[in-house]
């Protein structure tokens, strides 16, 4: 009974921390820069720790900042990636392999036979969208590239398409894999990547686009949620012109070529599953944002896309984004208005518009009172429990993620997830996060479990190492240091821990 008390206490201080968020420190030394790593990372590590302790904060963030090479995962994370089919083969034939078995099911008479066909092909897209989770889930976990792990996934989120529609499950690995390549660079090459890719030309329906039977959903939702932002000085026919423009291009799921006019071949385009149609396309003079775009076919949208990447209110929308991401639910304007500035200083080059962010005064201050996203709360937990030992099974974590309502690629409306503490702050979040984090705090919760084994091998948390005493045990709220001196049990210590307000909060 008194185990029960102790952790339904503990669960009521959990549903409160939403309006009460720990006080945000002001001594600098190792606590403070696990803070500034938990906002920077996806869970402070010890040898992350050990590497800003020795080298400074300044050049483990131009180390994460510059343009590198992949970098290594260790032996048994990189082993579980090079196994995927994701990894092993290119998207043309991967989805076309895919499209063959649809088809094939389709074709088949016997009503029985028929399902048990259709039943299967779902069942290898799911696995597909599955490989491209644990992909991610092991690249958060365990890869040397914090900062561009968590740039992926907010790109992702701010690119945003749903993997159940139509076969995007066997696509958003390899959307994924480009926005990683590229989540340090120039935002213009984030925008023309996803604009032509074909998991957001089949999502955004614009497949369907194209001249005299116009579908907007696409140019909508580029200048809306992409660049320029809800009120950032477009109109409805902004829309439509941008619809026109955008008129031709969808996917082509063939190694056929359609049949032109010999005035329209040299227009034609093919990048993988995408394709540019030039017999689809509206020739007509279009003009967006006060801008005259000729009827060019193709290269239009490069048009319309180096004026979108340059425009002041995509400089602000995805610069308030990233604050929101980064510093605050409501972050400071005049850090917004800084970094829109150096936005346009360099043209819009990812890594110095967050340099500007997290050397500012609002960045520091902000330490230790931004809530953890599920995403971020489940990654961290296991981060913190499991940094030297890597899992062998990221299934329970994407369940995790599912109950919290964050699973990965499953945000089905373009705006991608919600960024702020309300979202994901009610009670019952906070009830599966208990659930959570006694999962993980009584053993390994399946981690270590390998298909085809009966068992799950053992791996008990060591919460309680150098990282804890340097980085963690210094900020802890005096209600959870109470709460931890009254565990009876490693296993019941770390639930506390992993449950507290404080973990709660980056």
């Amino acid at each position: 009974m008194r185990n029960l008390a102790l952790s339904a206490a503990l669960l009521l201080g959990l549903i409160g921390c939403a309006t009460a968020p720990p006080t945000a420190s002001t001594a600098y030394g190792p606590a403070q820069d696990t803070l500034w790593l938990d906002r920077l990372t996806w869970g402070a590590s010890r040898a992350d720790l050990a590497a800003v302790r020795t080298q400074g904060r300044a050049a483990w963030l131009d180390a994460q900042l510059a343009p590198h090479a992949p970098a290594p995962l260790p032996e048994a994370a990189q082993a579980q990636i090079q196994a995927l089919a994701i990894t092993q083969t290119d998207l043309l034939p991967l989805v076309q392999r895919m499209e063959a078995q649809r088809k094939a099911a389709d074709a088949l008479t016997d009503d029985a036979a028929k399902a048990e066909a259709q039943k299967n092909y779902q069942q290898a897209l799911t696995k597909l969208a599955r490989e491209a989770s644990a992909r991610a889930l092991l690249n958060a976990l365990y890869s040397p590239r914090q900062v561009q792990e968590q740039l992926t996934w907010f790109w992702f989120n701010h690119f945003n398409v749903h993997q159940y529609k139509n076969n995007l499950r066997a696509m958003v690995g390899d959307y994924e894999q480009g926005l990683r390549e590229r989540a340090l660079g120039r935002f213009r090459d984030l925008l023309g990547y996803t604009a032509r890719h074909p998991a957001m030309l089949r999502y955004l329906d614009n497949e369907q686009n194209a001249a005299n039977r116009i579908n907007e959903n696409h140019a909508r939702e580029l200048l809306e949620l992409h660049t320029l932002g809800v009120g950032g000085g477009y109109s409805q026919r902004d829309v439509q012109e941008l619809a026109r423009v955008l008129t031709g291009l969808g996917v082509n799921l063939t190694d056929n070529k359609p049949k032109l006019p010999p005035q329209r071949e040299a227009l034609y385009r093919r990048d993988g599953l995408m394709e540019f149609n030039p017999a689809r396309h509206d020739f007509g003079e279009k003009t967006l944002l006060g801008i005259t775009v000729k009827g060019e076919g193709d290269a239009e949208l490069d048009q319309v896309l180096n004026l979108l990447a340059r425009h002041p209110s995509t400089a602000r929308f995805v610069s308030r984004k990233l604050a929101q991401q980064f510093v605050a639910d409501e972050p400071p304007a005049a850090l917004v208005e800084r970094m829109a500035e150096r936005w346009r200083q360099t043209d819009g080059r990812i890594a110095d518009v967050l340099r500007t962010m997290v050397q500012s005064p609002e960045f520091e201050a902000s330490l230790g009172r931004k809530f953890k996203s599920p995403t971020h709360y489940v990654v961290s937990a296991v981060r913190l429990a499991y940094a030297d030992k890597v899992v062998l099974n990221t299934g329970p974590m994407i369940g995790w993620l599912y109950r919290l309502g964050q699973a990965p690629y499953n945000r089905q409306t373009p705006d991608g997830y919600p960024m702020d503490e309300n979202a994901w702050a009610g009670p019952g979040q906070m009830t599966t996060r208990f659930e959570i984090a006694r999962a993980i705090g009584s053993g390994s919760a399946g981690l270590f479990k390998v298909e085809g084994e009966a068992r799950d091998r053992p791996a008990f948390p060591m919460l309680v190492q150098p990282l804890y005493y340097e980085g963690i045990a210094p900020r802890l709220a005096a209600a959870t240091q109470q709460a931890l001196s009254q565990a009876t049990s490693p296993q019941e210590w770390n639930t506390y821990l992993l449950a507290s307000p404080d973990f709660m909060h980056r």
